[in-house]
């Protein structure tokens, strides 16, 4: 029991490392493998408390370098709904990755336009229409990293049990 206590430790601590450094490195915006962590979380992780505490570090670390503000509220609440989507998913493929960057485009840039747009019908629009241009690099991370997670781990987990516990 230890012993697979101790690998999955040594698994939740590498997904946050690379999380973390993934997120400071230059990188284009929205560019980063936290959707990915969300989801693999979500599905992976049968420790739901692991699944939805391993993306909230990884922000939560690496915005007390890149600075917190209450957009964050809103950006941390949308990887949490992707983690919640990764526990009703069955695997991680194309569908569910463009499904949950939309999640986080709808609910991050809600939170943009509260904080810094005018309060009406025209600056939400304005809002998501100026958003646009960081959902496709958001897009392109995704499914970058959701098939990189994919595919890295499905080595990993083919020695773990199905479920990582």
């Amino acid at each position: 029991m230890k012993n697979k206590f101790d690998r999955i430790q040594k698994i939740v601590l590498l997904i946050i490392i690379f999380g973390i450094i993934c997120r400071l490195i230059p990188h284009p915006p929205n560019f980063s493998p936290v959707t990915a962590i969300a989801l693999f979380g979500g599905l992976n992780f049968s420790d739901k408390r692991i699944a939805f505490s391993i993306p909230l570090v990884v922000l939560f670390l690496s915005d007390l370098i890149l600075g917190i503000s209450m957009i964050n509220l809103f950006v941390y609440t949308g990887f949490l709904t992707i983690v919640f989507l990764g526990t009703k998913i069955k695997s991680i493929k194309f569908g569910n990755i463009i499904l949950s960057s939309f999640i986080f485009f709808l609910i991050s840039n809600f939170g943009v336009w509260i904080f810094g747009y005018p309060k009406n019908i025209e600056g939400l629009i304005l809002c998501y229409t100026m958003a646009i241009p960081f959902f496709g690099y958001s897009i392109a991370g995704d499914l970058f990293f959701g098939y990189l997670f994919k595919f890295s781990f499905g080595k990993i987990t083919s020695i773990l049990p199905s479920r990582i516990n």
